[in-house]
């Protein structure tokens, strides 16, 4: 077998594997912590962080969904969006597309599916949704639930200007080694907020989109 035929099985075996532990560790069963807000998610902006209980009070809750677009090219790739600047809140930043769940969706999932077309014109048909990672509790409210899922790699984008400046793929094998997976923290009234950042080139990911990426790194590849 030649180098390069070594190196394309190698990058195959690696796409299944993913695909494979995703499907077997993660569901489509909805949290009950979505909505109940009795129920105090185990991951977000808390994170190791003293502040848990008083972020999990913030009321009203706000359930949303994000949609975590995993490329299913030879070597697979995660699409992330740039957020436009004047944007009231996160302006500038890196995201996953997504937003609120609104009373037309049926799922959490079938949100992260519209929130994607709206936002990058991500067509539904090239998008197999795998399963929820943990939900994700932010300051403002926000209980998110990422929706892992497969994306066709033929696809193609129409992005809403209002909302987002750019869209572009990071290496998955990149945003999966924990030597990247960076611990920062910064003061939050008074008390120190830890976050993970993931800075890649000139992008930086940190934040929210961090903390979900890093919460997929634990739930595919650390012991169950």
């Amino acid at each position: 077998m030649t180098d390069s035929a070594a190196k394309f099985a190698a990058s195959k075996t690696a796409d299944a594997d993913f695909f494979s532990r995703a499907k077997a560790r993660l569901t489509l069963d909805v949290p009950q912590g979505l909505t109940d807000p009795d129920v105090i998610p185990k991951r977000g902006d808390h994170d190791a962080d003293p502040v848990m209980e008083a972020i999990a009070k913030v009321r009203p809750i706000r359930p949303a969904a994000v949609l975590i677009p995993v490329i299913a090219r030879a070597e697979p790739t995660i699409l992330l969006t740039t957020r436009t600047a004047h944007l009231a809140d996160h302006a500038g930043q890196i995201a996953f597309p997504g937003g609120k769940i609104e009373p037309q969706d049926r799922t959490p999932a079938d949100a992260a599916l519209r929130e994607a077309a709206e936002e990058i014109g991500l067509a539904p048909t090239l998008i197999e949704p795998i399963g929820y990672l943990d939900l994700y509790l932010t300051f403002s409210g926000f209980r998110i639930l990422p929706t892992l899922a497969r994306v066709a790699p033929d696809y193609r984008l129409a992005l809403n200007a209002s909302e987002v400046a750019d869209a572009f793929e990071v290496p998955l094998a990149f945003l999966m080694e924990p030597a990247n997976h960076q611990r920062k923290s910064r003061d939050w009234k008074g008390i120190e907020r830890n976050y993970y950042a993931m800075p890649f080139g000139e992008r930086y990911i940190w934040g929210v989109t961090a903390g979900i990426l890093r919460n997929l790194y634990e739930r595919i590849y650390q012991p169950a």
